[in-house]
């Protein structure tokens, strides 16, 4: 398993929705990371991306654009040079730390423009009563 640090170089936000009108109850959240290069230095991969993340209807756009160190055994970083070169699919790894740190630092930017977060906040759960019960 390799070894991923992701580090963030430049985040931007805007709201286009007027200030003062309520964001509708049904908004849907795109994000679409591109990986625009794999770079070796050294004993790593140096990956930079553009992480876009969309509201519909057009609420806001974040963009965040950042690199992913990713460290590990020859074998696995020659992989995934190859798995680039080939137009093939990333890691899973690899994608999910992208999206994961970028989602954190995308839900801070919507809470500074009062937009609705990138991921959807966890609903409290209704307790069911039992039933039949005896004290």
């Amino acid at each position: 398993m390799p070894q991923i640090n992701i580090r963030m170089e430049s985040i931007s936000g805007e709201k286009f929705w007027e200030s003062g009108k309520p964001v509708p109850s049904e908004v849907h959240v795109s994000t679409n990371l591109n990986i625009v290069g794999v770079n070796s230095k050294e004993d790593i991969l140096s990956i930079p991306f553009v992480v876009t993340i969309g509201y519909n209807p057009s609420v806001a756009q974040i963009s965040l654009k950042g690199e992913a160190q990713v460290g590990g055994e020859d074998v696995e970083l020659e992989e995934i040079q190859e798995k680039y070169k080939e137009n093939e699919n990333p890691p899973k790894p690899l994608v999910q730390n992208i999206i994961n740190k970028s989602l954190v630092e995308a839900t801070m930017v919507s809470r500074t423009l009062n937009i609705p977060p990138p991921v959807p906040l966890p609903s409290p759960q209704k307790q069911k009563k039992p039933k039949n019960q005896t004290i």
